[in-house]
């Protein structure tokens, strides 16, 4: 009877499950899961696309960057060589210049010199008032120097020519211009300033007289800054002597004579 009743069931379930209803039915949820696949398949199609899409984009987007690059990589290769180039230039002319500059100086120097030695017998006088040479400076100064030096009687002091130094002449009250005087013998100007040095403080009617050597600008600038130096060195216990007649500049001390046309030179030996 138990057995009975389970053959009945079994074949009832066997008749259910190969009906046509079944089938229908199975086939109705495949169908719907095919058409959510090719939905799917085509979103990802979709999105395989636009992704493709994209990277040709990026694709292209890198490809323009690199010819970029490729340039800008060229243009500072040629950046390099041209400042390279410029660089080697700019030596050059640095040398070029500097040779320019030993010779400008070389040429200075032998001007300055030329100039100099043509003052060679020049004096520079500074006090005498304005107008008392009457028009004959060197008339005067062959009169008066003399007497003003303290000079044998009779010493005659032969002058080549005699001026004021050029410029407008000053108000009364004003500094008065000094005489340029050059004189004919080189023997005579040093005797001058040997008498200079010896007596000193010189005044001529109450005015007070300077008498210096007639110096271009450039050497009275070189002197000034070896007089400093003689200055520091006073101190030693050695004796300086400045010979303000003549230039290389030259310094005794302990006994010996030492000339220097270069005020660093000097500083150097007095303050070693």
């Amino acid at each position: 009877r138990w057995t009975s009743k389970r053959a009945s069931k079994r074949e009832q379930y066997n008749t259910n499950s190969c009906s046509p209803q079944w089938d229908s039915e199975e086939r109705d949820g495949n169908g719907a899961q095919n058409v959510e696949l090719v939905v799917d398949l085509k979103h990802i199609l979709t999105t395989l696309n636009n992704v493709v899409e994209s990277l040709k984009a990026l694709t292209k987007v890198v490809e323009e960057m690199r010819a970029e690059n490729r340039d800008t990589k060229h243009r500072l290769n040629e950046g390099e060589q041209r400042i390279d180039i410029l660089e080697k230039e700019l030596e050059k002319e640095k040398k070029h210049n500097a040779a320019l500059d030993s010779k400008f100086t070389a040429l200075a120097q032998r001007l300055d010199d030329q100039e100099n030695r043509a003052r060679r017998n020049n004096l520079r006088i500074l006090g005498f008032p304005e107008q008392r040479e009457k028009g004959k400076p060197l008339q005067f100064l062959q009169e008066v120097l003399p007497k003003l030096l303290g000079l044998t009687d009779g010493t005659q002091l032969e002058v080549e020519r005699a001026h004021h130094t050029l410029g407008p002449r000053p108000e009364a009250g004003q500094q008065p211009r000094p005489f340029i005087v050059k004189f004919l013998r080189f023997q005579d100007k040093k005797r001058i300033i040997r008498k200079v040095r010896e007596r000193g403080t010189l005044e001529w009617e109450g005015n007070k007289i300077l008498i210096f050597p007639d110096l271009s600008k450039e050497l009275q600038e070189k002197r000034r800054r070896i007089l400093d130096v003689k200055k520091t060195a006073e101190g030693k216990r050695s004796e300086i002597r400045t010979l303000l007649s003549s230039y290389p500049q030259d310094l005794s001390g302990g006994g010996k004579d030492y000339a220097f046309t270069d005020p660093k030179e000097a500083q150097t030996f007095w303050t070693r």
